[in-house]
């Protein structure tokens, strides 16, 4: 009787073990859980909008040690912000912005946009005295000189329309341009510009110094070859200046560093560009420029690939990204490091080569699934764990942290 051939089409389940020497956080925690709230069972309940629940937050951020804390509650489309840093979980928020009190939710709070009003808020992070927003899918970035300090202080700038009631992408024009935004989902202020992930328009937009002026055109573009230009990948074959999905951006020991999430990779600059479309000297999560294949064209990941990262940060020599796809974080030490280097650092999964969301378990307050953002402020990591409808404040492992 002859031999049957039996091909298998699903993963192998058995795989090289490939455990981490560091932590990218402390093992022993978060020392705070906000939101995720879930009933009998573990099983999640609905998130209804209260001072205390999230729903899919995309990203949160720390305003120094002793500053406040502020969170993207993107599915409920608002801000939340408390005055001091949570001291423990579900600790009610203090003011919100976006809604008319804490048990509304609606985009644009169901009526027309405004200078305090959101619709999916995803990326925040501190400049100077107060914070940036990009509100997605209003087409704008919202910035606030100063921290608001109730509820539904009003944005002092939008950035990406002409004023705080228009919300076409691209100003309803065909063509992007330096004053237009498409679906922008990442901000970062360096300390002396402001950087946005245009994600829409595939493409990163900067501005030297804190703008002042609604709708002030940026001064310089990382990804296309012009600000009226909008095609993914430059309208070519992946490379070094190229972007698909960039949503997140970091300064890392001098270097840029932006998360094209639709490519799989991390592009690095060693120094920030000064040039429009200037390419980027390195990259993470792949081989090579040319090479786009989520986890590197394997099932399970690696210490040097990614599966569509969302988040980055950076403390100290350390390089730490939400490696959304793959529910984990990852982390690379700037010595020796270039292109395809390996990280050194992981939380959230066993080992480098596992993945799946809450580690395949029921979630834990160390597991993470899907976690979209990542922030680090003076040893504490703000993670916006969405797939568990929470944000954590989790301190860094000592190793990152010193």
């Amino acid at each position: 009787m002859p031999l049957a051939l039996q091909v298998s089409l699903t993963p192998a389940l058995k795989r090289d073990p490939a455990p981490a020497s560091l932590a990218v956080l402390d093992p022993a925690g978060p020392q705070a859980c906000i939101g995720g709230a879930r009933g009998q069972d573990n099983l999640a309940i609905p998130v209804k909008p209260d001072a205390s629940t999230l729903f899919g937050p995309r990203g949160a951020c720390l305003m120094g040690r002793q500053g406040a804390f502020w969170v993207s509650d993107t599915g409920h489309h608002r801000l939340l912000g408390w005055a001091q840093i949570p001291a423990g979980d579900a600790v009610p928020a203090d003011w919100v912005i976006g809604q008319p009190d804490f048990s509304h939710e609606g985009r644009n709070a169901k009526g027309a946009a405004n200078g305090a009003t959101l619709n999916v808020p995803t990326g925040i992070c501190a400049v100077n005295e107060g914070f940036a927003v990009a509100d997605a899918w209003n087409h704008r970035v919202l910035i606030w000189h100063r921290c608001p300090t109730s509820h539904n202080v009003p944005a002092d700038v939008v950035l990406g329309q002409a004023d705080f009631v228009a919300v076409e992408s691209n100003r309803a024009a065909p063509a992007a341009s330096a004053m237009s935004l498409f679906w922008p989902y990442g901000v970062h202020w360096d300390g002396a510009h402001l950087w946005v992930a245009d994600s829409g328009n595939r493409r990163v937009l900067m501005w030297r110094g804190v703008p002042h002026d609604n709708g002030q055109a940026a001064d310089l573009v990382l990804g296309q070859a012009s600000f009226e230009c909008r095609d993914e990948n430059g309208g070519g074959a992946p490379n070094e200046r190229s972007m698909r999905w960039p949503h997140a951006i970091t300064t890392w020991g001098g270097r840029l560093c932006v998360t094209d999430a639709g490519n799989n990779r991390i592009l690095v600059w060693d120094r920030p560009p000064t040039d429009n479309n200037a390419s980027a000297d390195w990259v993470l999560g792949q081989n090579g420029f040319d090479l786009v294949d989520h986890n590197q064209s394997l099932y399970w990941p690696n210490a040097a690939s990614l599966h569509m990262p969302y988040g980055i940060t950076a403390s100290g020599p350390w390089c730490i990204c939400a490696d959304t796809a793959n529910s984990r974080l990852i982390a690379w030490r700037s010595e020796n490091c270039r292109n395809g280097g390996a990280a050194r650092a992981l939380t959230g999964q066993s080992e480098f080569n596992a993945k799946g969301d809450n580690a395949w378990r029921s979630p834990t307050r160390r597991s993470l699934c899907w976690p979209y953002g990542v922030t680090a402020c003076e040893g504490i990591g703000v993670i916006a764990d969405s797939g568990n409808n929470r944000a954590l404040l989790w301190p860094l492992a000592l190793e990152l942290a010193s």
